[in-house]
């Protein structure tokens, strides 16, 4: 019986940018109607791989064969011409247009405007499990919701081969599970998926096949069926890894962040973004925010870091011998220098001068303290001496400090962002999804510095969607729905499937 001819063939691809290689002679080998799970580290090279397959770059050697024939694809219009399409990570989406527009912009030639088009919408729509009427607006959609809109724009534009880039990074178990009896049900129907995720437990699941990439370069493909995400995790990082489970108590009586009946309001509205919310963080404990992502996790985060300004309530930071500090007044500088350490949400926006050299970014928010200042002067050399440890205790895979923070892969960033607010001996961290986008690696490594400080009696305010990690890092758990804390539940003993339903208010 002869091989089915592969409909993706990526063969040698090498990639290099200045001072790195980031594809060295890849082979990727993926057959019609399966779906091909790309697995690596932060850094490994996947995403330059991908946007290598969707026209996003050119390869500096190797060849690109799709459906037998070997492309040149220049620009994503190439890639989708060849039935190429991907959803990417960070959706593509007008917010303040509807699912119907935001689908047609920019392919209005391909079917028309006419009753074929609500024909053709409307079929994608059952295919993709898409509910909400095609005249709804994005910004009412949920997460899911917003990810089925991404995949009809390319199948709309008539893709045959989707990209998944980390598709299940901010679903919840329930929703996780929709995604993919969408998956298989259009597998069934001959469409071909690449998938790229961290998540070894899903990639299993889902996945027919499974490649790595190691440091740039293919180091093999599996079974996923025949294999075990511990090995699939020894395969992209070369040993085995711990798991985030966290049992042993460190929680002391000492109170360290106190927030009473805080409420925030949308600006120009009545309506409540934050209700009511009071919860006090211990020393030695983390406490774990969970919740589907618009239900007041940014906003919350963002009022105790003195981003937003609270309506009503109070947030107090309470010192060794007892004191509140009332901080509802403070900027966000003042909050910091009082010994807040802050993992923001989105570190490209809130975390890190992409444009600027490593050593600068280790200065932000702590200008005007040591090691990265003296007196009221900053100290570069010693700002550079800081990174260099950050870079070798926190394995920051870097050509040096020198180079911009974009040159980094996304895991990189984060360890570098989480080595500086780690650097500034805070007594209370805010940890907003720390290992979002990070290989299993990179995360295994941020787990376990947040255990270690959590063990010197850090306090730690969690927020993340990754249910897996907030059961096995939290001594505690609080639910935030439509903006208030609804429930608690015990680690030792909730599972992600309960954790779920008690976000979507099911349970």
């Amino acid at each position: 019986m002869s091989t089915p001819q592969p409909v993706v063939e990526l063969s040698g691809i090498t990639k290099r940018f200045p001072g790195v290689v980031a594809n060295s002679d890849v082979n990727l080998i993926v057959h019609a109607g399966e779906v091909h799970a790309v697995c690596g580290e932060n850094g490994a090279g996947k995403s330059t791989l991908m946007k290598i397959l969707y026209g996003m770059q050119q390869p500096d050697e190797g060849t690109i064969s799709v459906n037998g024939r070997q492309l040149k694809l220049r620009n994503p219009q190439d890639a989708i011409r060849a039935g190429i399409g991907m959803v990417h990570q960070h959706f593509m989406l007008a917010d303040n247009l509807t699912v119907r527009e935001n689908i047609l912009l920019g392919a209005e030639r391909l079917h028309g405007i006419g009753r074929s088009v609500s024909a053709k919408l409307t079929e994608l729509a059952e295919q993709t499990g898409l509910r909400a009427p095609l005249g709804t607006l994005v910004e009412s959609l949920g997460v899911a919701d917003r990810q089925r809109v991404e995949i009809m724009k390319v199948l709309y534009r008539g893709a045959r081969i989707v990209i998944l880039d980390e598709p299940t990074a901010v679903l919840v178990p329930q929703e996780v599970d929709a995604l993919f009896a969408t998956v298989r049900g259009m597998q069934a129907q001959g469409f071909t998926f690449i998938f790229i995720s961290h998540k070894l437990d899903e990639v299993r699941a889902i996945a027919d096949t499974v490649t790595v990439i190691r440091r740039g370069t293919t180091v093999g493909t599996a079974d996923p069926k025949k294999i075990s995400s511990r090995e699939l995790a020894e395969m992209m990082v070369g040993s085995e890894l711990p798991s985030p489970e966290t049992r042993e108590s460190t929680v002391t009586d000492r109170e360290v962040l106190r927030v009473s009946a805080l409420r925030l309001e949308t600006e120009g509205s009545a309506r409540a973004v934050l209700d009511d919310v009071s919860f006090t963080v211990h020393a030695g404990e983390v406490l774990g925010i969970a919740g589907v992502e618009g239900n007041g996790q940014t906003e919350l985060v963002e009022t105790i870091m003195g981003m937003r300004r609270a309506g009503a309530g109070t947030i107090q930071l309470v010192d060794a011998d007892g004191r509140a500090h009332e901080l509802t007044r403070l900027g966000t500088l003042a909050r910091r220098e009082a010994g807040i350490g802050y993992i923001a949400e989105d570190r490209t926006r809130h975390g890190l001068l992409l444009t600027q050299p490593l050593w600068l970014n280790r200065i932000l928010g702590y200008q005007s303290r040591e090691p990265v200042s003296k007196g009221q002067l900053l100290d570069i050399g010693g700002a550079r001496r800081d990174t260099e440890r950050i870079v070798r205790d926190y394995d920051v895979r870097t050509p040096g400090i020198d180079v911009p923070a974009a040159a980094l892969s996304g895991g990189n960033q984060q360890k570098l962002v989480v080595g500086r607010e780690l650097s500034g001996d805070p007594v209370l961290l805010i940890a907003s999804h720390p290992t979002r986008g990070v290989d299993v690696g990179a995360q295994a490594l941020i787990w376990e510095q947040i255990r270690a400080a959590r063990r010197d009696g850090l306090a730690v305010l969690l927020i993340s969607a990754d249910l897996d990690e907030l059961i096995g890092l939290s001594d505690t758990i609080q639910v935030i729905l439509r903006g208030r804390l609804v429930s608690k539940a015990d680690p030792a003993t909730v599972t992600p499937q309960e954790l779920g339903s008690a976000m979507t208010g099911a349970a």
